[in-house]
């Protein structure tokens, strides 16, 4: 099989140089400014080094080192949906609660779990009271109160921050202070989801004391963003996200970062932090981490090594130095439709408006043929043990199975009789069809992985032995994901018609992942490509209603009919097209004990727990 060449080079530039230098590479960038810009130091809220005596351990090395080949753009969880920011904005941020990988509520910040039974979950569906746990400290030594969740809630809803989280709160029709150690969350209708808001990624607090001055438009102009002030076992470093080397990806420059955490003295339980300090390596490819967290030992946890093929993976977990840690959890692999042009530009030079319909997408035909063009068998022999093929999109919990239906089975006869009945003939022979003198021809992105690739080529030859001319790109995670606001990669602008990506679910009620592909989530210019994650710029008003009604819906069956029915429109208008259910699959040092992972949290959800042990 063909891959697509890409050259690497490291530059070792200093991304001074790069970013702050100017904008012309078109990396970084978080909503609004530049997520790569260094954090000022002379922000009042920077916590002053304190001496942290080394805790007491089995083995000489405190140093935990984490690689991820995606490199964070922000720590600011509630100015990202991409994981890669949320991994280490989780190691010192926390929420009221998560998910553990059952499904049961674990308290955090929260005294504990709301129930029926103690009187904190409302009968009615109305309301849910969080009493929190005293003492707790921010990173820099200031008291976490109610106000604090207050002030996250206000962040979050306030428009002009263009918060990513928007969506898990869009229920809440107030948060009351009823006394420094405990809120009530009023719902605007009667819900069984009351514990979506402030729960899990969505939930992580944010002190009102550090960014109180950029709940507004200012709001990618806080330090905080790169710097921030938490709660949990570990906080960060000056300068943040601290730049480091450029590699070349072909004709794209890819950032790389690091990250240092040091063990929070103002922590609940201090004592108990198993390491004095975190190193957070982002950027550069998945083969790297994999061969320094499994063969060299340079690192003790390492991300993306689902991205190696399955020959590759067997190569490596044989190495005495780590072992794959493996998760089905909620992530799909899926291909993205552009509904939207992207190749008319509006007057103030936008892409993907939503004014202008997709010349070859916007027919529900060839929606459909592209569909019968995915060979998802053979896709997901790429992922060996690691993915399944899947023809869904809703995925979790289990009340929702991977293998419930297939919308549209592989069948290129099909893909080629929808063609000419769309219209698209190739009346010339060249193997390209055409319809009124415009040539089928697509482009379609994936983040540089050699498992994406090899998907994108088996895609790329299907489609062509029905008359469908592919052109391939690759972009690198921290532009494909990041804000759209800084670059025109983002997948939020969508500047083309198809896009390889995985979503997940964050949470085992649908309600908030469902809820990413109404029409008030498009991203657009108008609301600085922040609106939300309906990247395909689908809007159906039947499916926003019914979410609604599903959202309200206090019987669990009823509920669950009402996200099936939703997650059908989808599928049968091809809004996506789901092709694997993939894994997560990390790499841990032998001696690295107490990771354990959730369908719904970050992988560092439980860092308090990690130690180290004897291999």
């Amino acid at each position: 099989m063909r891959f697509i060449a890409s050259s690497r080079l490291s530059v070792r530039l200093i991304l001074w140089l790069v970013v702050v230098g100017g904008g012309a590479v078109g990396v970084g960038g978080c909503g609004v400014g530049s997520a790569l810009r260094p954090a000022s130091t002379s922000a009042s809220y920077l916590p002053t080094p304190t001496p942290i005596p080394t805790p007491s351990m089995a083995e000489a090395d405190d140093t935990l080192r984490i690689f991820n080949p995606q490199a964070p753009t922000t720590l600011n969880p509630h100015r990202t949906l991409s994981m890669k920011d949320f991994e280490p904005a989780r190691i010192t941020y926390e929420p009221l609660a998560s998910y553990d990988r059952q499904g049961g509520l674990i308290p955090f910040l929260a005294k504990e779990i709301p129930t029926l039974e103690n009187g904190e979950v409302a009968a009615d569906g109305l309301s849910v009271t969080w009493k929190l746990k005293d003492g707790v400290l921010w990173s820099d030594g200031q008291p976490f109160t109610a106000d604090d969740v207050l002030f996250t809630y206000q962040y979050v809803t306030n428009p002009a921050t263009a918060a990513s989280t928007a969506p898990s709160y869009a229920n809440v029709a107030r948060v009351e202070v009823i006394d420094p150690l405990t809120v009530r969350v009023v719902f605007k209708t009667p819900t069984s989801a009351w514990a979506v808001p402030f729960v899990g990624t969505q939930g992580m607090m944010l002190p009102r004391h550090v960014f109180g001055g950029y709940n507004g438009p200012n709001a990618g102009d806080a330090p905080g963003n790169l710097m921030p002030v938490g709660t949990g076992p570990y906080r960060v470093m000056n300068p943040g996200i601290k730049p480091q080397e450029v590699l070349l990806l072909g004709t794209q420059l890819m950032p790389t970062n690091k990250v240092t955490f040091e063990a929070n003295p103002y922590y609940r339980n201090k004592a108990k932090i198993p390491f004095r300090r975190i190193i957070y390596q982002g950027g550069g490819t998945a083969q790297q981490a994999a061969r320094a967290v499994l063969q060299e030992g340079t690192v003790d946890y390492a991300y993306e090594l689902g991205q190696l093929s399955p020959q590759d993976l067997e190569a490596l977990k044989s190495s005495t130095k780590g072992q794959l840690v493996t998760n089905f959890g909620s992530r799909v692999e899926r291909i993205m439709l552009n509904q939207k042009d992207p190749n008319q530009v509006t007057q103030d030079g936008e892409r993907s408006n939503v004014t202008f319909p997709n010349p070859i997408f916007s027919d529900i035909r060839v929606r459909q043929a592209f569909a019968h063009s995915i060979n998802r068998d053979a896709i997901a022999q790429l992922y060996g043990i690691t993915g399944k093929p899947t023809g869904n999109n809703l995925i979790s919990p289990p009340t929702f199975p991977a293998d419930r239906r297939v919308a549209y089975d592989y069948n290129l006869d099909k893909a080629r009789a929808l063609l000419d009945e769309a219209g698209w003939i190739d009346t010339n022979d060249d193997g390209i069809r055409e319809k009124d003198g415009v040539k089928l021809r697509v482009v379609f992105v994936g983040k540089p992985s050699g498992i994406v690739q090899a998907t994108q080529q088996i895609i790329q030859k299907d489609l062509a032995l029905i008359g469908v001319d592919v052109s391939i790109r690759i972009v690198d995670s921290a532009v494909l994901f990041g804000a759209g606001a800084a670059n025109p990669d983002s997948m939020y602008r969508f500047n083309a018609d198809m896009i390889e990506a995985a979503y997940r679910n964050p949470s085992p009620d649908p309600s908030n992942y469902m809820g990413q592909w109404t029409c008030d989530q498009i991203p657009q210019k108008i609301n600085n490509w922040a609106a939300g994650v309906n990247v395909e710029r689908w809007c159906n008003a039947a499916y926003d209603a019914l979410l609604q009604k599903a959202k309200t819906e206090q019987d669990p069956e009823k509920s669950r009919q009402m996200y099936i029915q939703m997650e059908d429109m989808q599928l049968n208008d091809v809004v996506m097209i789901p092709i694997v259910y993939q894994a997560d699959v990390l790499g841990a040092n032998k001696g690295l004990a107490g990771i354990d992972l959730t369908p719904w949290d970050a992988t560092t959800w439980n860092i308090k727990d990690w130690r180290r042990v004897a291999p």
